[in-house]
């Protein structure tokens, strides 16, 4: 019996310590609730493991920088901070997309991720926000109502970057009380509309995060809004109901003959373009055009002249771009695309586009001074673009007035988004990794490309030093499309801000859940090489990354 006793000695102890952790983990957890900083309430309460998160973890809620806005609103920071058991001394912010207005739940997702790769099952505490405002708080504006909020100057300010400005100091205040140890790490994460906000945050506040992890981010984000009044009124040109200007058909042949033209230049046939330059060089899209009522595999002369236009990027009379070009890649047969530009599945937009809903929204309410206050219908934000000026609404990105003393473009952007330098960011040994889907239908990958580009010749060629660029072939807003879409990105960045492990080639993978892959793409690895690079078949199994080296053009 004693033999036994001594046997079990050990694990009795390990499971009384097990208990007491996680019974300090409950006590901690509520003792948060009298360390909340003033004018912020909290509540909080222990998690068990679930579905995205894998350790128990401390779930605190909260509110502050509450306050009625100029529109008789009430405005308010909302957030959710979630705390897990193993910590591993690391802080992520979740910046969100979209017009936030909701709070996310806290994971520290991002696009390629995998469940067990999201920072909270990496040893992140993570927060995330509502941007300071509520989505819900104007019904009356129908299918604007997350978008009037722009009414108002400060929720412009919290949405454009002041609501992290406001909440990161609070959390990361919340997370060091909790494990009564100090913060090791600080990590921005962010895709879309949080790309943009994750851009901003490195040039106004440069020692706020030791790393930024960016995807296909929308930094010039009332520029890439007029794209939307762009592609409407382009495809008006070929009929008035534009769910019927291009047909998904349409787009597959288009796709198609992007892929005839383009597809080997990286050295291989496989569906998927990664010498995207070369291929920008070569397509020729008026080959294109149908020449008489028996060909097939083409499109109508207004057809092709609508996509070229939509790719040639808002311009005013005068022919001068207003936002930037888009590249021609495969990924415009997927739905995403089609969902953003032309239609989309949602019976209650009458099956309109986002670029219709959401797009014309935005830019009226939040992205032009002095506002626009379109009613919330489909129909009148649909009319809104198709009578958008560009010689006289496009200015109004940069416009002003007694009330909004910023304009939508300063508030919005990084304050060097045209000429970057990020000196300060830099020299506190800051790191950034960016990707971008090259079929992205939101945010041009063109401008992130220009707008590193313009960084690296600033810094006369030291931008890799601290920032690294990776596009994704095929890929639209997000996953999807013919892509290998599946990859982690945030791993590399841990290792390049924690042990001066610079990132190379990042491994994806095409995913078997992806319906939009063809039949040669399955079970595909391709390596994702650091911009200017891209993959280049060498020799091999055309399925494994191994057969691909990152080249440069010449």
């Amino acid at each position: 019996m004693k033999t036994l006793l001594t046997l079990l000695a050990p694990v009795i102890m390990l499971c009384l310590l097990a208990s007491n952790a996680a019974y300090a983990d409950a006590v901690h957890c509520k003792a948060l609730l009298t360390k909340a900083p003033e004018n912020v309430q909290i509540t909080a309460v222990m998690q068990r493991p679930d579905k995205e998160v894998r350790s128990p973890y401390c779930l605190v809620t909260g509110i502050m920088a509450q306050r009625i806005g100029v529109d008789s609103k009430l405005y308010s920071i909302q957030f959710e901070l979630r705390l897990p058991n193993f910590w591993q001394g690391r802080f992520a912010y979740q910046f969100n997309g979209g017009n936030d207005g909701e709070v996310k739940p806290a994971l520290g997702s991002v696009t390629g991720l995998l469940g067990s790769q999201y920072a909270i099952n990496q040893g992140f505490a993570v927060v995330s926000s509502n941007g300071g405002h509520d989505a819900r708080a104007n019904p009356e504006a129908g299918l604007a109502g997350g978008a009037v909020f722009g009414h108002d100057p400060e929720a412009r300010r919290d949405y454009g970057y002041g609501a992290v400005q406001k909440l990161n100091p609070v959390a990361r205040s919340l997370v060091e009380s909790y494990y009564q140890a100090p913060i090791k790490y600080s990590y921005g994460i962010g895709q879309s509309n949080g790309g943009r906000i994750a851009m901003v945050a490195a040039s106004r506040f440069p020692d706020m995060f030791d790393g930024l992890l960016v995807g296909y981010p929308g930094f010039n984000l009332p520029k890439a809004a007029l794209q939307h009044a762009w592609d409407i009124q382009a495809l008006h040109r070929v009929s008035d109901d534009i769910s019927q200007a291009l047909t998904t058909r349409d787009l597959d042949v288009f796709a198609k003959n992007i892929l005839d033209q383009c597809d080997a230049l990286d050295g291989i046939n496989d569906d998927m373009i990664f010498a995207t330059e070369a291929c920008q060089n070569v397509f020729q899209p008026k080959a294109l055009v149908c020449t008489s009522n028996f060909d097939r595999d083409c499109l109508s002369l207004n057809k092709v002249a609508a996509l070229i236009r939509m790719h040639k990027g808002p311009h005013n009379s005068k022919n001068q771009a207003l936002y930037t070009s888009w590249d021609y890649d495969a990924g415009i047969r997927s739905k995403n695309w089609r969902m953003w530009k032309v239609e989309s599945t949602i019976s209650a937009w009458s099956n309109k586009p986002i670029g219709v809903v959401m797009g014309a929204a935005s830019l009226a309410h939040i992205f032009t001074t002095p506002f626009t206050n379109v009613v919330g219908d489909v129909y009148s934000l649909e009319k809104y673009l198709l009578a958008f000026d560009f010689d006289k609404d496009a200015p109004k990105i940069y416009g002003t007035n007694n009330q909004f003393k910023e304009s939508a473009m300063s508030i919005m952007t990084p304050p060097d988004a045209v000429k970057p330098t990020l000196t300060e960011f830099k020299r506190l040994g800051g790191k950034m990794m960016i990707f971008h889907g090259n079929s992205d239908p939101v945010f041009s990958v063109k401008d992130t490309m220009r707008w590193y580009d313009f960084l690296n010749f600033a810094l006369e060629g030291r931008a890799p030093e601290f920032v690294r660029l990776y596009r994704v072939p095929g890929m639209p807003h997000g996953q999807g499309g013919p892509s290998a879409d599946q990859f982690d990105m945030l791993q590399p960045l841990v290792s390049w801000v924690e042990r001066k492990k610079t990132p190379q080639e990042v491994m994806a993978t095409t995913r078997s859940e992806n319906p939009e892959i063809t039949a040669r793409m399955a079970g595909m690895t391709r390596p994702l090489c650091p911009y200017p690079s891209y993959a280049k078949y060498k020799k091999g199994d055309l399925l494994k990354a191994s057969s691909f080296q990152c080249v440069v053009t010449k």
